[in-house]
């Protein structure tokens, strides 16, 4: 018997991220991805768990250095965009599989390096999903995720999305993981050698406008919160005044700046 209070938010979700064409969207954070992986150590032969893998990008990033990789993602979906972007790039010894953040079907320090690209910060119990990638990755092993900062773009966006559309109750708010107090907290005594850095993934566009519609054509959360206020059109036009006017902030140059959060730790 299924015993999991979110069992109908998750399945939610993975009807959200099919909405729109997230692909589009997820080959901006491949940048992110080098960075990452890099920043986590990754090299030939080590044994890689990416969770939350999405379209697969942190996954084929791994691979194509040499590692022994799986990805991992509740969304059905995008794990038939990763395979097709693994099968591009000649690797098709990436074991994928479908599977959820908080139960991860894998043998306790079974994985050098487990790794997650704005992927983990969906799960909606924080200290569950921490527990379970801490759980299959080895002894002295590496954790490296990046998150969204609350203070920055995506996470203002976020904030935006959850002011009009209220979130389920007891679900964490994802950008919480990119506040360093809180990462600290979670991590807890678990973990040595914590370390954090920030970087910056750009993505052009010509107005506020034109990147928001990008946004709402292509990115599940963005899909659903016009679907959400569609019935409410001044609610659904103040939302999208708020956003522009976020989004303005961070255009320069033709480019929509968006700062991440980079953590990595050991497993003590």
């Amino acid at each position: 018997m299924n015993t999991d209070p979110f069992e109908q938010f998750k399945a939610r979700q993975r009807e959200t991220w099919t909405l729109g064409n997230f692909g589009d969207m997820a080959v901006f954070t491949t940048p992110v991805a080098g960075h990452l992986v890099r920043y986590a150590g990754v090299t030939g032969g080590s044994a890689v768990l990416d969770v939350g893998t999405g379209t697969g990008v942190v996954a084929i990033t791994a691979r194509r250095i040499g590692a022994k990789v799986t990805g991992l993602d509740l969304t059905p979906a995008l794990l038939a965009q990763a395979r097709a972007s693994a099968a591009l790039a000649d690797l098709n010894d990436i074991a994928w599989h479908e599977g959820d953040a908080e139960a991860l079907p894998f043998p306790d320090d079974c994985f050098d390096v487990v790794l997650s690209q704005f992927g983990h910060m969906f799960a909606p119990r924080p200290e569950v999903a921490v527990a379970e990638m801490l759980r299959v990755l080895k002894p002295g092993g590496t954790l490296a995720f990046a998150t969204w900062p609350g203070e920055q773009l995506i996470g203002r966006q976020f904030s935006l999305i959850a002011k009009y559309v209220l979130p389920p109750p007891g679900v964490a708010s994802p950008i919480q993981w990119g506040d360093v107090g809180v990462v600290r907290q979670r991590l807890g005594g678990s973990v040595k050698g914590l370390h954090m850095e920030r970087g910056i993934m750009a993505i052009p566009a010509l107005s506020p406008k034109h990147f928001r519609l990008f946004q709402e054509a292509k990115a599940g959360p963005f899909v659903r919160t016009v679907q959400a206020l569609q019935q409410d059109p001044a609610r659904l036009a103040a939302w999208r005044n708020e956003m522009d006017e976020v989004l303005g902030e961070y255009l320069h140059d033709n480019v929509v700046r968006h700062e991440y959060l980079l953590t990595r730790a050991i497993k003590v």
